[in-house]
Parts: C-alpha cells; structure tokens; sequence
C-alpha cells in the first residue's frame, strides 16, 4: 500500500505533463483558424474571382498556407499522417463507394421532393464535366486538408476527454462559419436555409467517418462524388 502512494502521484504528474504539453502545441490553432476565416470573409466579400481561381488558387492560400504554417510551427504529424501512401489506394475506393451511396440518396431525396421522374444522364459526354469534375477535386482536396486533416485531427487531439459529439459539434460550427458568408453573398436569402442545412449534414457525416478512418483521400473522393451530384441535380 505505501507503494502505491508513492507511485500514484506519479502518474497524475505525468498525465498533467503531457496535458500540459499538449495544450502548448496546439495553442496557434484557435488563433489561426480564426485568422483564416477571417481572410477568407474579407476575400469573399471584396474579390469577385471566377470559380476556377476560388477553388484552385483561393483555398490553397487560405484553406492550405495556414495548414502548413501550423505543421512547421507546431510539428504535429498527426495531420501529415491522413494523407499516408498506404491509405491511398484503401480510401480512394470507400470513398467512391461511400459518394456513390450520398450522391444516390441526394438524387432519390430531390425526385422525393420535386416529384420529378428520374432520367438517365449521359453526364461523362456533357460539356465542361471533367473540367468541373477537376474544380471539385480541388475543392474536396482543399477542404480536406483544413477541415477534417487540421481541424479535426487537432479537435480530437486537444480535446480528448470531450465525447465525439462534442467534437463533431465544434468541427461543424467551424466548417459552418467559414461557408456561411458564401452562402449569403452568392445565394438567394431563401435558399441559405436548405443550403447551410445540407452544408451541417455533409460536415457532420464526413466528420463521422474521418473520426473512424482517418483517411483523407476517402473524404476527397466522397467529397468530390457528392459535389458533382449536387452540381447536375441541383
């Protein structure tokens, strides 16, 4: 029994260390993120580029620079790590099956709706497809890289002790406040509703998965898929 007393305080000092340690690592986020969305707002709202330059040339310097920042400030590899070779090829093919299944029900909830007859598309032969299906490629790689690979994996990491809803919560309130000013420049007001309903779907379901796999390019290639369903359909 002595022993034990001795020993117990021990462990509590080290589990403090390491929380201790873990805090200082990830003390930049909350400040970067917030710089982030912030440049992103002012760059919405003042800039007016076409969608090709937002999605390839916009999100890489504020979706992608502040990720990299954070990995060479900070040398947290975790984030590095969802993009391993070995998952590239696992992910790429649940992600085509998983956009397949959302990009399916998105179809079947719009006919539901609109009370339209489903009709076969010969898509992969329409005008601009693939150069819209490389615009979303950029989009889901970009949105990866900083919602799900940075935030999330950053979120589980210094919020630990918290249940995965509360992290999901957290993760979907950023992810939300960075689409919302778009959402209101380029839409109509009575479309913002449904949009930023289906913007708290997509987040939380892909926040779902990449907490279970961790496996950035099956949250690109499901991204992607589910995109181009929303793009024809809707």
């Amino acid at each position: 029994m002595p022993l034990k007393k001795k020993n117990q305080p021990v462990r509590k000092s080290k589990i403090r260390v390491k929380k201790h340690s873990r805090d200082l690592t990830h003390q930049l986020f909350f400040p970067l993120v917030i710089l982030a969305g912030l440049m992103w707002f002012l760059y919405r709202s003042l800039f007016n580029f076409p969608v090709w330059f937002d999605e390839i040339i916009g999100k890489a310097i504020f979706f992608g620079l502040p990720v990299w920042v954070y990995v060479s400030v900070t040398g947290f590899r975790p984030i590095i790590d969802t993009f391993r070779l070995k998952k590239l090829q696992p992910g790429l093919l649940k992600g085509l099956v998983l956009g397949a299944v959302f990009g399916l029900v998105t179809i079947f909830m719009r006919f539901a709706i609109t009370g339209y007859k489903i009709q076969p598309l010969l898509i992969f032969f329409a005008d601009r497809f693939w150069w819209e299906m490389l615009l979303a490629l950029f989009t889901a790689f970009w949105e990866t890289i900083f919602f799900f690979s940075f935030v999330m994996t950053v979120i589980q990491d210094r919020f630990v002790k918290w249940s995965l809803s509360k992290q999901i919560v957290l993760l979907t309130l950023i992810f939300l406040l960075f689409h919302i000013p778009n959402a209101f420049l380029r839409f109509d007001l009575m479309m913002v509703l449904p949009l930023l309903s289906l913007l708290t779907m997509f987040a939380v379901g892909q926040g779902l998965i990449f907490s279970e796999k961790q496996n950035g390019y099956l949250l690109i290639m499901s991204h992607t898929i589910w995109g181009m369903v929303l793009l024809i359909y809707f």
